[in-house]
């Protein structure tokens, strides 16, 4: 798979053995499914127009269904982690998956649509949350960047491959059904993916906390953590402080760093309009002035870019840090986010739009693209981790599903000031993250709250 094309090496460190990778990759499947059912969508949008005649409104409300659900998920995510385990959440999670695939494909009608679109939504959702936290949970510290990174190398993948079966299903010729068949492709990995996670551990933290101590130290031994005794006893220790602390709010003035974190990185990844770029690429690209042909192979260039620059990103998260990355992807994403809009307020030729395009999602990519599932992962405290990743994937898809809801009415009408808008609001994140946020790389998990201020 495509995860395994990632340099896994940190120096003075030994390599992960083979179950450590197996378990990181198979639970970042859930990142390919992530990243196909996100914008697959877009290579539908202009047939489901035509069928069911949408308004530019009721597009969006086509686009913002999955996200209703991708909300619900995050938001529930944590305590479905925390209630039935890791593993066992994203076999939940893979079920929905292939559930959602098969009836968009079979849909009967625009609520049934609209219905399975919900469903996909809820295993996005839920997977953004959970498949992070069990990596975080599996790996040591020094390889956690690498491998919760690997979640985010399967969501651009699973874009790139969404954009590439949109280009090769809509050369086949197949008429009115197309726009299902590229829904329904989705039921492939989904299947895969449900199968493979029969072969992984259950994570280790969660065994602490349910008393299954030897299985927690059989699983932390197998995937070469080299301490795996005293990281027992370390985790035993906090679950125990979290025990004293039961049902713990984590919205107390101790967390108020980590919640102020969780929000903005969530925010703010969506405020760069990302999304907006993503399920919507073959419509921008229309207003631009290219043709179905060459909006579909531009698509496929962005996510090509995207693939590249999250793999760079990735080789490099624990070397420079969280924070160095941030800062780099928000100056370049503003700078070129200023450039798309002054094409459309100019009416430059469609050519001078792609090359703004691509570099902004090779610094996304290069930046918090791959920053942000490794980040919410890091900054909170066992006993409140479950929620607090949850509150960052909510605050994250909700500000996904606004600017996806009304992006298509207000791009018909003002051309490039959403642009401008989001270009704002990234040079505004630039300065957040040079003055707030902390660095995160190579902290194990149980210090973080430290410095956190979370003891």
């Amino acid at each position: 798979m495509s995860s395994q094309s990632v340099s896994l090496s940190v120096p003075g460190s030994a390599r992960p053995n083979s179950f450590l990778l197996r378990s990181a990759i198979v639970a970042a499947i859930g990142g390919l499914l992530f990243g196909f059912d996100t914008v697959v969508i877009s290579g539908t949008t202009q047939a489901v127009r035509d069928v069911y005649a949408l308004s530019n409104w009721l597009l969006g409300v086509y686009v913002f269904s999955g996200l209703v659900g991708t909300i619900v998920g995050a938001a529930a995510g944590g305590l479905l982690a925390d209630a039935y385990g890791r593993r066992a959440s994203l076999r939940i999670l893979a079920v929905m998956y292939l559930i959602s695939a098969v009836g968009c494909a079979l849909a009967w009608s625009w609520p049934s649509l609209l219905a399975f679109r919900v469903l996909a939504g809820l295993g996005i959702g839920g997977s953004s949350v959970i498949g992070p936290m069990y990596i975080t949970e599996v790996a040591p510290a020094a390889w956690r960047g690498r491998l919760v990174g690997l979640f985010q190398l399967n969501i651009v993948t699973g874009i790139l491959i969404a954009y590439l079966s949109n280009y090769l299903v809509g050369q086949a010729g197949l008429g009115g059904e197309e726009w299902r068949v590229k829904l329904g492709v989705a039921a492939i990995p989904a299947l895969v993916f449900l199968a493979l996670l029969f072969t992984i551990p259950r994570s280790p933290r969660w065994l602490v906390t349910r008393g299954l101590v030897d299985e927690a130290r059989e699983t932390l031994r197998r995937t070469g953590e080299p301490n795996y005794r005293e990281e027992i006893e370390q985790i035993q220790n906090d679950i125990a402080q979290s025990r004293q602390k039961t049902s713990e709010p984590l919205f107390r003035a101790k967390y108020r760093l980590p919640v102020f974190l969780a929000i903005t990185i969530g925010l703010f990844n969506q405020l760069t309009g990302i999304n907006a770029l993503l399920y919507y690429a073959n419509d921008i690209f229309g207003r631009a002035g290219f043709s179905k042909t060459s909006g579909d192979l531009g698509a496929v260039i962005i996510g090509f870019t995207n693939f590249v620059l999250t793999v760079v990103a990735l080789s490099m998260i624990d070397k420079l840090g969280r924070k160095k990355l941030l800062l780099i992807g928000a100056a370049g994403c503003a700078a070129c986010l200023f450039g798309v809009s002054a094409v459309f307020f100019h009416a430059a030729p469609p050519s001078a739009l792609l090359p703004f395009f691509v570099a902004f999602i090779g610094f996304f990519a290069f930046s918090q693209g791959a920053v942000i599932w490794v980040y919410l992962g890091e900054v909170f405290p066992t006993n409140v981790r479950g929620k607090g990743q949850s509150l960052g994937s909510f605050s994250h898809w909700f500000m996904n599903a606004l600017i996806s809801l009304i992006f298509p009415t207000m791009a018909a009408r003002s051309g490039g000031y959403p642009f401008l808008f989001f270009a704002v609001m990234t040079a505004v994140q630039f300065f957040v993250v040079l003055s707030i946020y902390p660095e995160t790389s190579g902290v194990p998990l149980e210090e973080m709250q430290a410095r956190m201020g979370a003891h």
